[in-house]
Protein backbone atom coordinates (compact mmCIF):
# COMPACT_ATOMS: atom_id res chain seq x y z
CA UNK A 1 0.00 0.00 0.00
CA UNK A 2 1.24 3.48 -1.00
CA UNK A 3 1.57 6.28 1.68
CA UNK A 4 1.17 9.77 2.24
CA UNK A 5 2.11 11.72 5.07
CA UNK A 6 0.70 15.15 5.44
CA UNK A 7 1.53 18.16 7.37
CA UNK A 8 -0.96 20.63 8.65
CA UNK A 9 -3.13 21.47 11.70
CA UNK A 10 -6.13 19.53 13.45
CA UNK A 11 -8.91 21.85 13.86
CA UNK A 12 -11.54 19.89 16.02
CA UNK A 13 -14.63 21.41 14.53
CA UNK A 14 -14.76 22.49 10.83
CA UNK A 15 -13.90 20.37 7.83
CA UNK A 16 -10.58 21.30 7.01
CA UNK A 17 -6.72 20.33 7.49
CA UNK A 18 -6.28 16.95 8.83
CA UNK A 19 -10.22 16.21 9.61
CA UNK A 20 -10.53 15.79 6.14
CA UNK A 21 -7.49 15.04 4.40
CA UNK A 22 -6.75 12.18 6.63
CA UNK A 23 -10.86 10.76 5.50
CA UNK A 24 -10.34 11.20 1.74
CA UNK A 25 -6.66 9.72 1.37
CA UNK A 26 -7.51 6.76 3.50
CA UNK A 27 -10.80 6.31 1.03
CA UNK A 28 -8.65 6.75 -1.82
CA UNK A 29 -6.63 3.31 -0.65
CA UNK A 30 -4.02 5.02 0.41
CA UNK A 31 -2.22 4.69 4.06
CA UNK A 32 -1.98 8.68 5.70
CA UNK A 33 0.47 9.16 7.71
CA UNK A 34 0.03 13.19 9.85
CA UNK A 35 2.07 15.28 11.58
CA UNK A 36 0.06 17.99 13.29
CA UNK A 37 1.47 21.26 13.22
CA UNK A 38 -1.16 22.63 16.30
CA UNK A 39 -4.32 21.88 17.51
CA UNK A 40 -7.45 24.83 17.54
CA UNK A 41 -10.49 24.27 18.79
CA UNK A 42 -12.65 25.07 15.69
CA UNK A 43 -11.61 26.68 12.06
CA UNK A 44 -10.42 29.69 11.82
CA UNK A 45 -13.61 31.57 11.02
CA UNK A 46 -15.36 30.93 13.91
CA UNK A 47 -14.53 33.36 16.98
CA UNK A 48 -12.49 33.12 20.12
CA UNK A 49 -11.07 29.48 18.83
CA UNK A 50 -7.69 28.12 20.85
CA UNK A 51 -4.90 27.69 19.25
CA UNK A 52 -2.11 25.50 20.37
CA UNK A 53 1.36 25.06 18.51
CA UNK A 54 2.89 21.90 18.37
CA UNK A 55 6.41 22.80 16.31
CA UNK A 56 8.61 21.30 19.05
CA UNK A 57 7.15 18.02 17.70
CA UNK A 58 8.17 18.18 14.40
CA UNK A 59 11.68 17.55 14.88
CA UNK A 60 11.35 14.54 17.22
CA UNK A 61 8.56 13.13 14.71
CA UNK A 62 11.16 13.32 12.02
CA UNK A 63 13.72 11.90 13.88
CA UNK A 64 12.22 8.61 15.17
CA UNK A 65 10.70 7.92 11.49
CA UNK A 66 14.15 8.24 10.25
CA UNK A 67 15.47 5.60 13.07
CA UNK A 68 12.32 3.62 12.00
CA UNK A 69 13.63 4.17 8.12
CA UNK A 70 10.26 5.07 7.23
CA UNK A 71 9.51 6.33 4.06
CA UNK A 72 6.77 8.10 1.64
CA UNK A 73 5.28 8.08 -1.89
CA UNK A 74 4.41 11.94 -1.49
CA UNK A 75 4.52 14.36 1.10
CA UNK A 76 1.99 16.81 1.53
CA UNK A 77 2.04 20.22 3.42
CA UNK A 78 -1.19 21.95 4.17
CA UNK A 79 -1.67 24.72 6.88
CA UNK A 80 1.21 26.09 8.58
CA UNK A 81 1.03 27.97 12.03
CA UNK A 82 4.61 29.77 11.77
CA UNK A 83 7.35 31.16 9.71
CA UNK A 84 9.39 28.77 12.03
CA UNK A 85 7.37 25.47 10.75
CA UNK A 86 8.15 26.53 7.13
CA UNK A 87 12.09 26.26 8.36
CA UNK A 88 11.72 23.01 10.03
CA UNK A 89 9.80 21.52 6.76
CA UNK A 90 12.86 22.44 4.71
CA UNK A 91 15.21 20.02 6.52
CA UNK A 92 11.81 17.37 6.75
CA UNK A 93 12.18 17.92 2.54
CA UNK A 94 15.84 17.09 2.89
CA UNK A 95 15.15 13.64 5.32
CA UNK A 96 12.39 11.85 3.29
CA UNK A 97 12.06 13.50 -0.28
CA UNK A 98 13.67 10.88 -2.35
CA UNK A 99 13.79 10.54 -6.15
CA UNK A 100 10.82 8.15 -6.12
CA UNK A 101 8.22 10.26 -4.44
CA UNK A 102 7.44 14.09 -4.88
CA UNK A 103 6.14 17.10 -2.64
CA UNK A 104 3.03 18.43 -2.78
CA UNK A 105 2.54 22.12 -1.20
CA UNK A 106 -1.00 23.35 -0.63
CA UNK A 107 0.52 26.67 0.74
CA UNK A 108 -2.95 27.66 2.96
CA UNK A 109 -3.06 31.12 4.26
CA UNK A 110 -5.22 33.37 2.67
CA UNK A 111 -9.09 33.19 0.30
CA UNK A 112 -10.63 36.40 -1.23
CA UNK A 113 -7.71 38.96 -1.26
CA UNK A 114 -7.19 38.59 2.08
CA UNK A 115 -4.57 36.78 4.46
CA UNK A 116 -5.81 34.91 7.21
CA UNK A 117 -5.50 35.43 10.78
CA UNK A 118 -1.96 35.47 12.30
CA UNK A 119 -0.13 35.60 8.90
CA UNK A 120 2.06 38.43 7.20
CA UNK A 121 3.63 39.55 3.96
CA UNK A 122 6.50 37.74 5.13
CA UNK A 123 4.80 34.75 5.82
CA UNK A 124 4.11 34.61 2.54
CA UNK A 125 7.86 35.32 1.44
CA UNK A 126 8.63 32.34 3.38
CA UNK A 127 6.01 30.10 1.86
CA UNK A 128 7.57 31.21 -1.18
CA UNK A 129 10.89 30.25 -0.48
CA UNK A 130 9.58 26.66 0.20
CA UNK A 131 7.52 26.16 -2.86
CA UNK A 132 11.54 26.32 -4.49
CA UNK A 133 11.66 22.53 -2.59
CA UNK A 134 7.90 21.65 -4.45
CA UNK A 135 6.99 19.44 -7.04
CA UNK A 136 3.80 20.53 -7.50
CA UNK A 137 2.10 23.26 -5.57
CA UNK A 138 -1.29 24.54 -5.77
CA UNK A 139 -2.73 27.90 -4.87
CA UNK A 140 -5.48 29.96 -5.10
CA UNK A 141 -5.43 33.62 -6.29
CA UNK A 142 -4.98 35.35 -3.27
CA UNK A 143 -2.16 33.13 -1.91
CA UNK A 144 -0.52 33.57 -5.34
CA UNK A 145 -0.63 37.18 -5.68
CA UNK A 146 1.03 37.54 -2.06
CA UNK A 147 3.96 34.76 -2.88
CA UNK A 148 4.52 36.75 -6.57
CA UNK A 149 4.07 40.27 -4.69
CA UNK A 150 1.35 41.06 -7.26
CA UNK A 151 -2.13 42.66 -6.81
CA UNK A 152 -5.11 40.36 -6.26
CA UNK A 153 -7.53 40.69 -8.66
CA UNK A 154 -10.88 39.32 -9.11
CA UNK A 155 -11.20 40.21 -12.81
CA UNK A 156 -8.36 38.90 -14.99
CA UNK A 157 -7.58 37.48 -18.71
CA UNK A 158 -6.76 33.51 -19.30
CA UNK A 159 -3.38 35.41 -20.55
CA UNK A 160 -2.53 37.12 -17.06
CA UNK A 161 -3.31 33.32 -15.28
CA UNK A 162 -1.02 32.20 -17.57
CA UNK A 163 1.65 34.44 -16.44
CA UNK A 164 0.90 34.21 -12.69
CA UNK A 165 1.55 30.25 -13.24
CA UNK A 166 4.57 30.65 -15.37
CA UNK A 167 5.97 32.59 -12.55
CA UNK A 168 4.30 30.32 -9.91
CA UNK A 169 6.84 27.53 -11.37
CA UNK A 170 9.97 30.17 -11.52
CA UNK A 171 10.13 29.69 -7.39
CA UNK A 172 10.79 25.97 -8.26
CA UNK A 173 7.91 23.57 -8.95
CA UNK A 174 7.72 22.13 -11.97
CA UNK A 175 3.74 21.82 -11.58
CA UNK A 176 1.72 24.42 -10.79
CA UNK A 177 -2.19 24.85 -10.51
CA UNK A 178 -4.23 27.38 -9.61
CA UNK A 179 -7.49 27.01 -7.87
CA UNK A 180 -10.61 29.37 -7.94
CA UNK A 181 -9.93 30.38 -11.61
CA UNK A 182 -13.25 31.73 -13.89
CA UNK A 183 -13.55 32.67 -17.09
CA UNK A 184 -17.23 32.98 -17.44
CA UNK A 185 -19.61 34.00 -14.65
CA UNK A 186 -21.00 30.81 -14.51
CA UNK A 187 -18.46 28.79 -14.40
CA UNK A 188 -15.60 27.89 -11.65
CA UNK A 189 -12.46 25.62 -11.74
CA UNK A 190 -8.59 25.25 -12.16
CA UNK A 191 -5.54 25.68 -14.14
CA UNK A 192 -2.28 23.98 -14.55
CA UNK A 193 1.09 24.46 -15.69
CA UNK A 194 3.94 22.05 -16.23
CA UNK A 195 6.97 23.71 -16.89
CA UNK A 196 8.30 20.64 -18.43
CA UNK A 197 6.25 20.00 -21.35
CA UNK A 198 4.92 24.22 -21.24
CA UNK A 199 1.46 22.48 -21.40
CA UNK A 200 -1.79 24.00 -19.87
CA UNK A 201 -4.68 22.79 -18.79
CA UNK A 202 -7.89 24.00 -17.67
CA UNK A 203 -11.23 22.63 -16.35
CA UNK A 204 -14.30 23.71 -15.14
CA UNK A 205 -17.70 22.86 -13.22
CA UNK A 206 -20.57 24.96 -13.13
CA UNK A 207 -20.45 27.44 -10.65
CA UNK A 208 -22.60 27.03 -7.39
CA UNK A 209 -23.48 30.46 -5.90
CA UNK A 210 -21.73 30.12 -2.16
CA UNK A 211 -18.91 29.76 -0.17
CA UNK A 212 -17.82 26.89 2.12
CA UNK A 213 -14.90 27.17 4.21
CA UNK A 214 -12.62 23.79 3.83
CA UNK A 215 -13.20 23.08 0.18
CA UNK A 216 -9.45 24.05 -0.98
CA UNK A 217 -8.13 21.17 1.58
CA UNK A 218 -10.61 18.84 0.28
CA UNK A 219 -9.64 19.38 -3.67
CA UNK A 220 -5.90 19.46 -2.17
CA UNK A 221 -6.14 15.94 -0.47
CA UNK A 222 -7.71 14.87 -3.60
CA UNK A 223 -5.45 15.48 -5.54
CA UNK A 224 -2.39 14.42 -3.92
CA UNK A 225 -4.29 11.30 -3.27
CA UNK A 226 -5.14 10.72 -6.80
CA UNK A 227 -1.37 11.71 -8.31
CA UNK A 228 -0.60 8.93 -5.84
CA UNK A 229 -3.28 6.65 -7.59
CA UNK A 230 -1.01 6.87 -10.56
CA UNK A 231 -3.41 9.03 -12.00
CA UNK A 232 -2.10 11.78 -14.85
CA UNK A 233 -2.08 15.31 -13.55
CA UNK A 234 -4.66 16.20 -15.93
CA UNK A 235 -7.11 13.11 -14.97
CA UNK A 236 -6.30 13.98 -10.87
CA UNK A 237 -7.38 17.61 -11.28
CA UNK A 238 -10.72 16.06 -12.67
CA UNK A 239 -11.33 14.30 -9.91
CA UNK A 240 -10.89 16.54 -7.62
CA UNK A 241 -12.95 19.35 -9.01
CA UNK A 242 -15.65 17.24 -9.64
CA UNK A 243 -15.28 15.68 -6.40
CA UNK A 244 -15.36 19.15 -4.71
CA UNK A 245 -18.17 20.09 -7.03
CA UNK A 246 -20.39 17.27 -5.82
CA UNK A 247 -19.51 18.32 -1.72
CA UNK A 248 -20.71 21.55 -2.34
CA UNK A 249 -23.45 20.81 -4.37
CA UNK A 250 -25.32 18.41 -1.35
CA UNK A 251 -24.42 20.72 1.04
CA UNK A 252 -26.14 23.58 -0.87
CA UNK A 253 -29.21 21.10 -1.31
CA UNK A 254 -29.22 20.68 2.11
CA UNK A 255 -29.24 24.88 2.28
CA UNK A 256 -26.81 24.09 5.64
CA UNK A 257 -25.33 27.36 6.42
CA UNK A 258 -21.40 27.88 6.47
CA UNK A 259 -19.76 26.76 9.56
CA UNK A 260 -18.40 23.63 9.66
CA UNK A 261 -17.58 23.25 5.86
CA UNK A 262 -19.13 20.97 3.10
CA UNK A 263 -20.55 17.37 2.97
CA UNK A 264 -17.66 15.54 1.67
CA UNK A 265 -18.74 12.27 4.32
CA UNK A 266 -21.90 11.63 1.93
CA UNK A 267 -19.69 11.74 -1.47
CA UNK A 268 -16.74 9.47 0.00
CA UNK A 269 -18.58 6.73 -2.04
CA UNK A 270 -18.41 8.96 -5.03
CA UNK A 271 -15.11 9.48 -4.74
CA UNK A 272 -14.01 5.61 -4.23
CA UNK A 273 -15.76 5.05 -7.53
CA UNK A 274 -13.72 7.46 -9.54
CA UNK A 275 -10.31 6.30 -8.45
CA UNK A 276 -11.06 3.30 -9.03
CA UNK A 277 -12.45 3.71 -12.81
Amino acid sequence: MKRIVTIQDISCVGKCSLTVALPIISAMGVETAVVPTAVLSTHTMFKNFTFRDLSTDIPLIQKHWKEEKINFDSIYTGYLGSIEQIDMLKDFFKEFKTPDNFIFIDPVMGDNGKLYTGFNQEFADEMAKLCNLADIVVPNLTEASYMLHKEYKENYTEEEIKELLIELSNLGPNKVVLTGVSFKENELGVMSYDKQTNQFFTYFREKINVKYHGTGDIFASTLVGALVNEKSLEEALKIAVDYVWETINDTYIEKKEDAYGVNFESKIPYLINRINM
